[in-house]
């Protein structure tokens, strides 16, 4: 897996500069900085800290597309309550995190 562009994805789907996601992971700017334009490994703790910072959880960092993933305690309350919403509920849950999260992918 190519893990600087799984987290260029990341960053893409939250519409998040390299200094944001220093600023949410809790890392040194130059930390997120080097990754990139050194082209470095991160370390386990900063891979740690920038699923902490999506909101994922290391299994889900690293899982292909159509892979069955762990889901997060508070992940799995969101989907059971996801469910109990109606279909308007839902439009406007959708709408309401995708103008606080970042742009929709389509």
């Amino acid at each position: 897996m190519d893990v600087q562009k799984r987290i260029r994805e990341l960053m893409e789907i939250k519409s998040w500069s390299e200094y944001k996601l220093a600023k949410e992971a809790g890392l040194p700017q130059s930390t997120v900085s080097h990754l990139f334009k050194r082209n470095n490994a991160p370390t386990y703790p900063t891979i740690e800290a920038i699923c902490g910072a999506f909101g994922i959880t290391m299994a889900q960092f690293y899982a292909d597309e159509g892979e069955a993933i762990v889901l997060t305690q508070e992940q799995r309350e969101m989907l059971i309550l996801w469910g109990t919403l109606t279909d308007e509920q839902r439009h406007i849950v959708k709408s309401t995190m995708v103008y606080f999260g970042g742009e929709e992918k389509k």
